[in-house]
């Protein structure tokens, strides 16, 4: 989960969310390099006194400062549409979730499992009890197995929200009369946390989600 004065990615569970990162570190590098360039160029535009009067085109510089940026958009686009089709893909998924959005509370549903459904709401905040965490706890959390393939149908039914949970790399929209589908992939076990991403209301931030990652022997 995220901490105090933590400005990095949270640390992965799942191996999406480690490509997510990859590409993140990839782009950066990219856009360091381009904001260095442009800088030095513009700092260097104050300080010379080159004139030319008779300077009326520049077909070569202009063909060079067109073809860079378009080589350098494909080196970012061909990773992105990698990381896109991987996130997609879903592979003969171990077990299935159904999460349904409510103003203000998520339900769940195991949809491989007869009449196994629960409602999910935040609990209130208790400073003297050291494992209550502030907006993040909910009082039914959702068990899932690490290590497998898991399918999450996701909809809605009153506004659009947003199921999202960062060290996952999950974040997929809830909307009234669609059901959209997304997998995990929780490598490791422990308890990752996420919320409402959506602007669908007063109350959106206070629609916690919490997943409990253990073995399948459990």
């Amino acid at each position: 989960m995220a901490t105090w004065f933590n400005f990095n990615m949270q640390n992965s569970a799942s191996p999406l969310m480690e490509q997510i990162i990859f590409f993140h570190d990839h782009t950066l590098i990219i856009l360091i390099m381009i904001t260095i360039l442009v800088g030095y160029l513009m700092i260097n535009l104050f300080f010379n006194k080159y004139i030319n009067r008779f300077l009326l085109d520049g077909q070569m510089i202009e063909l060079i400062w067109t073809i860079i940026p378009t080589i350098t958009l494909i080196f970012i686009a061909l990773p992105s549409l990698r990381l896109l089709y991987l996130l997609d893909e879903l592979n003969n998924p171990l077990i299935t979730l159904k999460s349904i959005g409510h103003q203000w509370y998520w339900s769940y549903e195991y949809s491989d499992f007869n009449d196994v459904s629960f409602d999910s709401y935040m609990i209130n905040y208790n400073k003297s009890d050291i494992n209550n965490f502030r907006l993040l706890d909910v009082d039914n959390r959702i068990i899932l197995p690490m290590n497998n393939q898991i399918r999450i149908m996701v909809t809605a039914t009153d506004v659009i929200h947003s199921w999202t949970i960062p060290s996952l790399g999950v974040k997929i929209d809830a909307n009234p009369g669609r059901l959209n589908q997304t997998n995990l992939f929780i490598n490791r076990p422990g308890i990752f946390f996420g919320q409402c991403s959506e602007i669908c209301g007063a109350n959106h931030s206070f629609m916690p989600i919490m997943i409990e990652s253990i073995s399948i022997k459990n």
